[in-house]
């Protein structure tokens, strides 16, 4: 194996060697969500006519895992590197800035889609969700697992510091995930706040994703596919930019 998959293979290693930590307890957490919000919410809120909330919750929290686990792998990685020191030991080699994006970007699909299979898997103890249209299922799981790790991977580039790293995720990443409509449908909400929520990249990708589940969403799928699309090409194209010119690692 050489270049970017040594690099890659070096990357999915590094979460797999913590596996306890980096996908067990992501499950945990969404399965406590499920039991939490089903439990309390189940017989109030009523999203779709013939689907319980249960198993309208259950693509949404997948979806949510997918996406954080994603972008904590690439942010992670490489703040940790260069605190630490360890990241001289990467840029020593001859791989070029596209090797970097390939590895960090895919290793970080690997975990995302590792937890959202584990999440998926333990909640159908809870809720046998439909599969109306798998391709979208996976179209919307992969696009979206490399959308947020190319944003961790901007985001490890920017930070310099541990508290800079959990400031982006902490007011970005997190309030984004859960104002995408992973705990409701934006049908139940305001008009105004239903504007708000369309302006908001991941409610297209959580959506689309529950699209796949039970051919029903709030907007058409294509264009939510069209969005996500369109904003995972303008993040690649700023991450391979920032890797080309070395930005915070060559100096």
């Amino acid at each position: 194996m050489t270049g970017w998959q040594t690099l890659f293979y070096k990357e999915v290693l590094r979460f797999w060697k913590v596996s306890f930590q980096t996908v067990a307890a992501p499950v945990l957490t969404a399965v406590l969500y499920l039991l939490i919000f089903g439990h309390v919410l189940e017989d109030h809120v009523k999203v779709y006519d013939r689907i319980s909330y249960t198993a309208f919750l259950v693509p949404g929290l997948v979806m949510m895992s997918v996406l954080q686990n994603a972008f904590a792998n690439s942010s992670s990685s490489l703040i940790q590197s260069k605190i630490m020191g360890s990241l001289v030991f990467v840029l020593l080699t001859p791989l070029s800035h596209w090797a970097w994006f390939v590895a960090y970007v895919g290793s970080s699909v690997v975990r995302g889609l590792v937890v959202g299979l584990g999440v998926f898997i333990v909640t159908l103890a809870f809720a046998w969700p439909e599969f109306a249209a798998p391709q979208w299922i996976l179209a919307f799981a992969l696009l979206g697992a490399a959308l947020l790790a190319t944003l961790g991977l901007i985001a490890g580039l920017w930070a310099d510091k541990f508290d800079q790293m959990a400031a982006f995720q902490n007011f970005i990443i997190v309030p984004m995930t859960f104002l995408s409509g992973v705990f409701y449908s934006i049908q139940s909400l305001p008009p105004f706040w239903q504007t708000v929520s369309h302006l908001n990249p991941f409610f297209y990708m959580i959506d689309g994703f529950r699209y796949g589940f039970f051919g029903q969403s709030d907007t058409s799928p294509w264009l939510s596919l069209g969005i996500v699309g369109i904003a995972w090409l303008a993040v690649s194209a700023l991450a391979v930019h920032l890797l080309r010119t070395g930005y915070k690692i060559r100096n």
